[in-house]
Parts: structure tokens; C-alpha cells; sequence
């Protein structure tokens, strides 16, 4: 027997800076249907999926929630591993960039490269994306926002280490024009070559300095590596590459990757900033970067602040795993969007899945059971009718081959429901319950059932890879195992003699009020639980009388200024409008809660006549008044704000 060919599958490594919606769950379930399939092509395959944990967007994620960045990862991390697996996913190594074998290699790529003169220190001054950890110039911005997801980018101004990107710029271009298949789908090279590589790459900014939460760069600890050579480098390091040049088997089997599978979002950064890294670390490149669409919701992209986020496990919970694989599966186009609806999802499963697939087996195999008591008949009856069923089913599976070669997944699941339209329109052709009538039939009727369920192997065993639990449930039915694509080969595999099981019905019809009905009850159920919990402080036992409460002077003031107080993490300084036309500060203990620029403008309650203290070294002259509560156990602040047209100084009473 031959030695399998290896073929190495990525996905985007998730990053876990919250939970996935189903959006980003598609790409990992169209990562499986390939992996499945080349599988059972005869490929020796190694699918690798995971999360990128490091970055400035996650640190500030981890400071809101009041944990540590290595806590906050885990637990998303831990989520986004759960839902990859109810989706039944066959990764076969799940990584972490917090994996410390990962920090140790990422280290040694970055000194390689400083080294080798392909980074030098320097300083970065421009714009940021946090959201997208990614630099823009002031002319790359679209409106003045970022152009990848129109949020707003902050100034940066540090120091920093860059990559001399230009270096490799020509030899990057004539790769990707020699190699055509090397980005897809066409449009995406095109866009790569035209708005990035023919303007003249940049330099890329590859450390910061202006947070903690990344790899150290280990000559030069101020630093931290830029997020994004951290994340690519794990296609990488977790499959054996050794950057002392030691390399595992398993990376010298199957490095180059055959394909990246990747959101359109970030194909600047697998086609250009990668490519280059391997060229300075003298490695090959992948062999491929599929940029795939995104799946919309309601003809926009999903966004929290659109409050349109529909998430995998309740979908899952909704319709079953099948069914939502097979949906996004089969409505993504190849280069477009796709757009997902509950509507839309019942009308698939109707129509498809239940009328199509579901309804030719169930009565298939009822009617086996029916008339000759579950026994597989010898098909001794054929007739020229026969002839185009079986040339379907044998064309099938070449058919399927040659769309899956092209990443052209919907379009090979399309192939497979051809077949299965042709075996429902034979039914009809012959009409088995006609033929049950009459005894003198009985070998045609047991030849005609012989080719539905042979016809239904034929598409159980093609649906294993799209429809895994589908798939072994038809074959079941059926008493078989599934032989693979090799078993397709030849029509009549099938033993007469066989016993078909009892029937089943695999997917179930939707009355669409109803099950409208179940999910807008299902998600009002799901934001009832999202509402933040309050514990309330308990109110004190304690009186105080009126006379001294009315000693207490409440004024409004308006902030001037908000500072950081140095040394401190917990202090901010206040630089207040009283009213008296002399300054007020004030210091309070809220670093945690607000950031100093957010406050600057408000109009704020004070406490005006308590005496000064010191704070840190620096007088305090009064108390803002917030209010406090217990939200999931973490306590929360509210300064309390009040219209900005009452003026400076006015009292409260």
C-alpha cells in the first residue's frame, strides 16, 4: 500500500477576545468539511485551529473584567474550544499562543530577524486600530477611520521595532505571479497587488512598548512582539519548526501548509506579512491562502453594537449541529457574502433536508421494510430506466471531487443533491407502491429498491464530510459501513441478502409560525439572562439627623482637567469648576472604572466643605459623589453626572 500524501489545513487562529458568533464559527466548520474530505480521498491530514491570546485590545479586556489577561484568555479560549467541538469538528491539534514552547520559538523568529538586519529599532508615530491591532498612516484612513473595520484609531507615538517589509517586496510580487493558484479567490490577489504591493509596502511596526500583555522581545524586554508576527508564527512553531533549524518530522512532512483558510479581513496579513516573515526566515511558502466571505445577518455584518450577533450553540440548540452546518455550508458562495436569516435556515431544512434527503430515505427504507421485510433484494430486474439513475450516482462523486479541489463547497454539496433530486424523481418514475400490487412485479419492485438505497449509500457516504452525523446515521439504516470514496466507485456494492434497519426520520418538518414562535421566546429568554445581576449595598442601620446631613455641601462642578496620578493605579486628580473662580482638586480612588479623558467636560457632584487630605502625596479638597454595586460579583462604579447646562457651583438641595 502507497504512503498517504500529507496536506496541512489551517484556520485563522480565533482571537479570544470574546466569544464567536457564527460568522467566525463558519470558517472552522468549512475547515472540517475539507479536512473530512481529503481524508477520505486518502490524505494523511493535520488540521490545526486554535486561539491567539496576546494584544493590547485583550490586556484592556482583562482590566475592565478585573482579571488577569491569562485568566481572561482561558476562559474564552476554553469557550471558543466548546464550541468548535459542538460543531463536531475534527482539528487535530487545538494551540494556544500562550503556550510557552510558542513564546520560546516566537522569541528566537524575532532575534533571527534582528540579526539578520530585517528589523531595526525606531519609532512609531500614527494611527492605531485597537480592535484590529493594526498601524495606519493618516492617508490609509477611510474617513478618518480605520479601512478594515471603520472604528475609530487612536494617535501612537513610541518607540518601536519595524520590519523592512520593502526588502522582500519584489520577490513577494513575482511569487504571487507565478503562482497563481497561491491566492484565492482572484479577487483578493487582486486587491493585494494593487493596494498594497504596486503603492510600495511600509515598513511594519513589529514590537510595542506601550502595554505589557505579548512575548517579550528577549534582547530588548520594554518590548513586546507585535501581535500579529506572534499569531502567524504558530502555522509553525506548533507544527515542528525548530528556528535553530532542529525540525520535528512532523514539520518537514508537512510544512508547507497546503492551505491557510482565513476571513477576507485578514488576507493582507497571511499574503503579505507572512509570506515576507517565511522569506526571512528562509522557510517555503504555504501553498495556498484561501480568503473566504463573511456570513452576514440581515444583509449587514454581525456587530454587538448592532445587537444583530447570532452565536453557533444557540443554533445549535434551535435546529441540531447538521442542519446549521449544512446551512452555512451550502449558502456561502465561493467569493461573496452570504446572508443568514431564522427565516431563511427553516426554509432549507424544510425543503432540503427534510423534503429532499430526510423524505428519500424515510420512504425508502419504509418501503423495504414494508415489502420484503427489510431484506436487501437482488436487483434481477433491471431495466433501461435504471441506466440514468446509476450514471448519476457514478458521475456524483467525480463531480464532488473536482468542486472540493476548487474550494467550491456549496457547489459540491450542490452535486451531491442532484443525485439526491434524481433518486426522488425515479421514485416517482416507477412508483414502487404500484409495483407492490401486483406479484408478478416483485423482482422489479426489489430491483427498484435495490438502486434507491444503493443511490442513497452513494450520497451518505459523499455526505460524511459536510453532514458527519447525518451521514452515519443514513448508513445505519442502511447496515453498512462506510467504504470511503473508494467505495463509490462501482454501482452495486450493496449485498442482496442485507437487512435495512428501522427507519428514521433525520430531519424533521418546521411549521415556520411556530418555530418563529420558539426562537424569538428562545432569544428574549437568552437577553433576560445577559442583564447584568445588581446585588445592592445594604442600607445602613444607622440615622443621622437632619441638621448634620444639611451641613453637607453638594455643588455641581465641571471637570477642567483628569490626570493619572503617577505611582498609583487606583488614583485619578481632578482639576474642578466650583464656581468660586478658583480651581478645586480633588483626587478619587476610580482609575479602574473610567479612563481620565472620558471625564474631561462632564459635570460632576462633589462634596465641597469635607476637610483637605493627602493622597499620594497631593492635597484632596472634597469627595465625588458615584454609586456602587455588585454586578456577577465584580464590584462596579457610576460617577454621577448631571446635565452639563447646570452651571459651576450650583447647590444641591
Amino acid at each position: 500500500m502507497s504512503e498517504k500524501r500529507p496536506y496541512y489545513i489551517s484556520t485563522a487562529i480565533a482571537y479570544t477576545s470574546a466569544k464567536p458568533h457564527i460568522g467566525n464559527t463558519y470558517e472552522i466548520v468549512l475547515a472540517d468539511a475539507i479536512a473530512r474530505y481529503k481524508r477520505q480521498a486518502g490524505f494523511e491530514v493535520y488540521f490545526q485551529t486554535g486561539t491567539d491570546e496576546h494584544g493590547q485590545k485583550i490586556q484592556q479586556k482583562a482590566e475592565a473584567a478585573g482579571i488577569t489577561p491569562q485568566a481572561y484568555v482561558d476562559n474564552v479560549s476554553t469557550e471558543i474550544k466548546r464550541i468548535w467541538d459542538l460543531m463536531n469538528t475534527t482539528y487535530d491539534r487545538f494551540v494556544r499562543t500562550t503556550d510557552p514552547e510558542h513564546k520560546t520559538k516566537v522569541q528566537k523568529i524575532f532575534a533571527r530577524m534582528y540579526e539578520k538586519g530585517d528589523i531595526y529599532k525606531g519609532k512609531y508615530v500614527g494611527k492605531y486600530c485597537t480592535p484590529c491591532e493594526s498601524f495606519w498612516t493618516e492617508s490609509q484612513l477611510v474617513e478618518g477611520k480605520c479601512p478594515d473595520c471603520g472604528r475609530e484609531c487612536v494617535d501612537a507615538e513610541e518607540e518601536a521595532y519595524f520590519f523592512k517589509m520593502s526588502k522582500y517586496a519584489d520577490r513577494l510580487m513575482e511569487h504571487i505571479q507565478t503562482h497563481p493558484e497561491f491566492i484565492q479567490p482572484e479577487s483578493r490577489k487582486n486587491e493585494m497587488i494593487n493596494n498594497f504591493l504596486k503603492p510600495g509596502l511600509q515598513d511594519l511596526c513589529v514590537s510595542r512598548t506601550s502595554f505589557t500583555w505579548g512575548i517579550p522581545v528577549e534582547f530588548d524586554p520594554g518590548h513586546v512582539t507585535y501581535v500579529w508576527l506572534d499569531a502567524l508564527s504558530n502555522y509553525i512553531t506548533f507544527c515542528g519548526y525548530d528556528p535553530d533549524g532542529n525540525h520535528d518530522p512532523h514539520y518537514r512532512k508537512f510544512w508547507p501548509a497546503d492551505l491557510h483558510l482565513i476571513g477576507k479581513d485578514i488576507v493582507r496579513f497571511h499574503t503579505i506579512y507572512w509570506p515576507i516573515f517565511l522569506m526571512s526566515m528562509g522557510e517555503p511558502l504555504p501553498k495556498q491562502v484561501f480568503g473566504h466571505p463573511w456570513l452576514l445577518v440581515q444583509g449587514g455584518k454581525m456587530s454587538k453594537s448592532l445587537g444583530n450577533v447570532i452565536y453557533a450553540d444557540d443554533l445549535v440548540e434551535l435546529f441540531g449541529v447538521d442542519a446549521i452546518r449544512y446551512f452555512v455550508l451550502h449558502e456561502m458562495p465561493f467569493a461573496t457574502d452570504g446572508v443568514m436569516t431564522y427565516e431563511l435556515i427553516i426554509e432549507r431544512i424544510n425543503s432540503e433536508l427534510a423534503n429532499i434527503l430526510g423524505n428519500l430515505v424515510n420512504r425508502t427504507v419504509a418501503m423495504d421494510n414494508k415489502y420484503f421485510g427489510g431484506t436487501i433484494m437482488e436487483p434481477n430486474a433491471p431495466e433501461a430506466l435504471d441506466e440514468e439513475l446509476k450514471a448519476v450516482a457514478l458521475a456524483m462523486p467525480g463531480k464532488v471531487a473536482a468542486k472540493m479541489d476548487e474550494l467550491k463547497v456549496a457547489d459540491a454539496i450542490d452535486e451531491i443533491f442532484v443525485l439526491l433530486r434524481r433518486a426522488n424523481k425515479y421514485i416517482d418514475e416507477t412508483a414502487p407502491w404500484a409495483l407492490a400490487k401486483d406479484e408478478s412485479s416483485r423482482d422489479r419492485l426489489g430491483t427498484v429498491l435495490y438502486n434507491l438505497l444503493e443511490s442513497i449509500r452513494f450520497a451518505a457516504i459523499s455526505l460524511e464530510a459536510f453532514l458527519p452525523d447525518t451521514s452515519k446515521r443514513i448508513l445505519a439504516q442502511l447496515n453498512v459501513e462506510n467504504g470511503g470514496l473508494e467505495s463509490l466507485e462501482r454501482f452495486g456494492v450493496l449485498a442482496p441478502g442485507g437487512q435495512v434497519g428501522a427507519g428514521e426520520i433525520l430531519f424533521a418538518r418546521l411549521d415556520k409560525e411556530k418555530k418563529m414562535d420558539e426562537i424569538n421566546a428562545f432569544n428574549e429568554a437568552k437577553a433576560r439572562e445577559a442583564l447584568p445581576k445588581l446585588e445592592i449595598e445594604p442600607y445602613t442601620e444607622e440615622k443621622v439627623d437632619f441638621e448634620t446631613f444639611c451641613k453637607s455641601d453638594f455643588r455641581a462642578v465641571k471637570v477642567k482637567d483628569c490626570q493619572n496620578v503617577k505611582k498609583s493605579d487606583k488614583l485619578l486628580c481632578f482639576t474642578l469648576d466650583d464656581g468660586s473662580g478658583t480651581d478645586r482638586q480633588i483626587l478619587s480612588g476610580i482609575a479602574k472604572y473610567y479612563k481620565p479623558e472620558e471625564l474631561i467636560g462632564k459635570t460632576l457632584v462633589a462634596i465641597t466643605n469635607l476637610p483637605p487630605r493627602k493622597m499620594m502625596g497631593r492635597e484632596s479638597n472634597g469627595m465625588l459623589i458615584s454609586a456602587v454595586h455588585t454586578e456577577k460579583g465584580e464590584e462596579k462604579l457610576n460617577l454621577l453626572m448631571v446635565s452639563d447646562d447646570i452651571p459651576a457651583g450650583a447647590k444641591l438641595c
